[in-house]
């Protein structure tokens, strides 16, 4: 199933995960730790309280807000994503933020891989596709990484948030590796 697609079946507590752990992958851009969406994963366990979302993403905003300095593109797309986050958890809303981060996700991970800056993939029929063949290693890891997030929830639903945070800690490691590698590309 393509990544639109799970995205268009998903639930709830799916969509939100499916938002937060791009957003989580992206952290690095944020100029956050690795535990600074910890309180965001809590509040989408099974049987938190439904304003507790709300609250801890005001703090996260706060926390990230404080710890962002400059930036680029790709800086700048993951805000957006940390901005656009909706205060309440709607399905209609997180329908809408899940697909933004995923499009702004595949946007950073381009950007990031030197070779694929310029190199014509359509993210929207990869998207809708879900195919990987002709795109960078990093945006296909990518894609395959926001594809198994969603698999996981749709499978296991709440059970399914330990491996999504793996997922996203996964990918968090590997989006720093590509930055040290522009960092290192581009003096």
């Amino acid at each position: 199933m393509s990544l639109v697609e799970l995205i268009a079946q998903a639930d709830e507590r799916g969509l939100a995960v499916s938002g937060l752990a791009c957003l989580d992958r992206c952290v690095p851009l944020l100029g956050g730790d690795d535990e600074v969406l910890r309180p965001l994963w809590t509040s989408l366990a099974e049987g938190a309280a439904a304003d507790d979302w709300a609250q801890r993403l005001e703090q996260t905003r706060g926390t990230l807000d404080a710890a962002a300095g400059g930036g680029d593109e790709a800086a700048a797309l993951a805000h957006r994503m940390l901005a656009a986050a909706p205060a309440q958890r709607s399905a209609a809303g997180l329908r809408e933020w899940a697909d933004a981060c995923s499009v702004a996700a595949l946007r950073i991970h381009r950007l990031l891989d030197g070779t694929a800056a310029a190199d014509g993939t359509d993210l929207d029929a990869a998207r809708r596709e879900g195919r990987t063949e002709g795109v960078s290693p990093l945006l296909a890891a990518e894609l395959r990484r926001q594809v198994t997030v969603l698999e996981l929830l749709s499978a296991h639903g709440p059970a399914g948030l330990r491996g999504a945070r793996e997922v996203a800690t996964e990918g968090r490691r590997v989006l720093r590796a590509a930055m040290s590698r522009r960092s290192r590309r581009d003096g």
